[in-house]
């Protein structure tokens, strides 16, 4: 038997058979090798340089926030990693963080096509996860579900003690090894329910101080809109909306009586009286929001939402540049001239936090005009 399978071999054209020889040698290469001469398997690489850039991470409570910053420095994937002696800085454990409760997971891509809250809501479903975790490539992150009542947030009088800071070490393994990053650090920064915030105190969460008078307890900072043409009525100038002229201000805040999901459009003139929504007749309602249900009264529109606004981070139709809804009023008059000037007005906003929320637009001090001149 074993003479027929050389005469076999023997037969086989030159090329075929150096062919042959070749794969037979490879195969003793690759498989026996290793076998024969009792060699240690083949181990990951874990480099001594791996790292982050930012090692202080400082989430703001009440929102999903994506922290990184990882530097593998070419290290083998996949890796674990695990964090751990959490503790305070003068040493008691810190278990807060590691909390569990559910949170909002997608599990379909939302990309603001969809035709109503149901089909919003199929998309995505609720987990129950830690407040805090690091992900299998390293970035870390805190759920939306970390609020100010399950997370202590930094003190309100700015201090910045080590008692009150999060500390951490995160070991991480291959099987070429361990190394663990030490003294990793988190510091969040209380819930801020919406954006922009610029008139919450970030550390109290009261009302911000006007910058310019930061000791005046009767001023305070307000949100100002994006604004364009707008005419004052009774001094036909253009109305301002920067720090010294406080034109136009924003309000965005919760009202009673909705479902529990909804959010509404107002505008108050300087008599803080609602004006009819139709005088802004521009304005395209329906794609103002990625609402349903659009209830259209003298005073305001409202719509029926899936919180948070965006949902999620990728631009769309009502949030271009991803991070920000986009909500623009307008209207238009004849002009001098005769030629018809657009007047428009908005913000680019965030709500983070579920529930019934009014953006009201105030002209504090000239109407809006909307008569052809």
């Amino acid at each position: 038997m074993e003479f027929k399978k050389f005469k076999l071999f023997e037969q086989m054209k030159p090329t075929i058979r150096k062919e042959f020889i070749f794969l037979l040698f490879a195969a003793l290469i690759t498989g026996g090798c290793r076998k024969i001469f009792d060699l240690p398997k083949e181990k990951d690489y874990l480099s001594n340089n791996i790292n982050f850039s930012n090692k202080i991470f400082e989430p703001i409570l009440g929102r999903t926030n994506l922290m990184g910053g990882f530097n593998a420095d070419n290290s083998t994937m996949p890796m674990k990693f695990e964090i751990v002696n959490a503790r305070f800085g003068d040493g008691r454990p810190v278990t807060d963080l590691f909390q569990k409760a559910p949170t909002y997971v997608w599990t379909t891509a939302y990309n603001g096509l969809e035709k109503s809250l149901e089909e919003i809501e199929a998309k995505r479903k609720l987990e129950e996860h830690a407040l805090f975790e690091i992900r299998s490539s390293g970035e870390f992150i805190m759920w939306a579900s970390a609020n100010n009542s399950l997370i202590k947030p930094r003190p309100a009088d700015s201090t910045n003690f080590p008692q009150d800071t999060r500390y951490f070490d995160l070991k991480i393994t291959n099987s070429g090894g361990q190394t663990v990053i030490k003294d990793l650090q988190v510091r969040p920064w209380r819930e801020r329910p919406y954006e922009p915030s610029n008139d919450m105190n970030l550390y109290t969460g009261g009302p911000a101080p006007d910058p310019d008078f930061p000791n005046n307890p009767n001023t305070r900072d307000y949100i100002r809109p994006f604004m364009s043409n707008v005419i004052g009525d009774a001094t036909d100038v253009n109305l301002g909306t920067n720090d010294d002229e406080n034109d136009v201000i924003v309000y965005i805040r919760p009202f009673t009586g909705g479902n529990g999901h909804s959010l509404r459009f107002k505008v108050l003139n300087k008599d803080s009286v609602a004006i009819n929504p139709a005088a802004f007749n521009e304005t395209k309602w329906d794609k103002l929001v990625h609402g349903f249900n659009m209830q259209k009264t003298t005073e305001y529109v409202q719509y029926d939402v899936a919180y948070p606004i965006p949902l999620v981070e990728v631009p769309t139709a009502y949030a271009p540049g991803g991070s920000r809804a986009h909500a623009e009023l307008k209207y238009s008059r004849i002009g001098f001239g005769g030629g018809r000037v657009v007047a428009t007005f908005g913000i680019d906003f965030a709500i983070y936090k579920k529930g019934d929320w009014e953006i009201v637009f105030h002209f504090k001090k000239d109407n809006p005009k909307f008569q052809n001149d």
